[in-house]
């Protein structure tokens, strides 16, 4: 069996441990392979993504011999496996990769089990998505993203990464962690300062920890910044949390949204 990361830098590894893919052309075709999930992709479709506007002469030719010491390559990793990892069909090439061989299929799948998940579950969801986020070892191919397709996937799996840390810190929030997840979540809104609903965890956490001033100045500086940056007001949710908070309301209503928990 053979592990997949895209989740970072392109990693293959086997039970001895990772394996190198060598040649930034052979990288592109296995990211283009992987973020397809096990789906069928044109022929056209890997040599744009793979060469670009700098399309060889022989490109038929060119692609295949990319694909035949990707065979070899995967072949001697698992020598064992009697059928091979790419597999040509009418519609295209198709990397083959079972459930769990795939970090970026993991994580998805734990963050959506998360979103599905009950109020009561926060203990559960914390701990699930805490170890799915842990899978990340830096940008999604490790900053070289390839091609379009490789790129559209990479900004999806990114969206997925914040979903997730949303819900991570909604659950983490419910549990009462107010002061624990303080750091994490001023660096997230930070790192992502027109996010609002970073910034209603941040509230909710500052006030939490018994830091209603502080509370409040984050809610006043992010409303400077959405009127300097894009020219619109707080969303209505972010205005609740303000207000909320502004109330010394000890229980936030349900219709506020999962980030806007019960208080001390």
């Amino acid at each position: 069996m053979l592990k997949f990361s895209i989740l970072g830098a392109l990693q293959i590894r086997t039970v001895s441990g990772p394996a190198e893919i060598s040649g930034d052309l052979q990288r592109v075709l296995v990211q283009t392979l992987l973020v397809s999930e096990s789906r069928p992709v044109s022929g056209e479709s890997l040599v744009e993504e793979m060469w670009g506007e700098a399309v060889p002469d022989n490109q038929a030719n060119a692609l295949q011999a990319h694909v035949s010491r990707l065979r070899r390559k995967l072949r001697a990793l698992e020598p064992d496996r009697l059928a091979s990892r790419v597999t040509i069909h009418p519609s295209g090439y198709r990397l083959v990769v079972s459930d769990g061989e795939l970090d970026a299929a993991e994580f998805v799948g734990a963050v959506r089990q998360a979103e599905s998940a009950s109020p009561d579950d926060a203990a559960r969801v914390a701990r699930l998505l805490g170890e799915a986020l842990g899978l990340w070892r830096g940008p999604v191919f490790g900053g070289f993203p390839g091609g379009t397709l490789c790129q559209l996937a990479g900004a999806r799996y990114e969206e997925y990464r914040m979903r997730a840390m949303e819900l991570r810190f909604d659950a983490e929030l419910r549990l009462g962690h107010h002061a624990a997840v303080l750091a994490e979540l001023a660096e997230a809104h930070t790192n992502h300062p027109l996010r609002e609903r970073f910034c209603e965890q941040l509230m909710v956490a500052l006030y939490g920890s018994g830091r209603q001033a502080d509370a409040l100045d984050v809610f006043r500086r992010m409303r400077g910044r959405l009127d300097t940056e894009l020219g619109i007001e707080p969303s209505p949710a972010l205005r609740k949390v303000e207000s909320a908070i502004l109330r010394h309301d000890p229980a936030l209503a349900p219709d506020m949204g999962p980030a806007l928990l019960q208080l001390a």
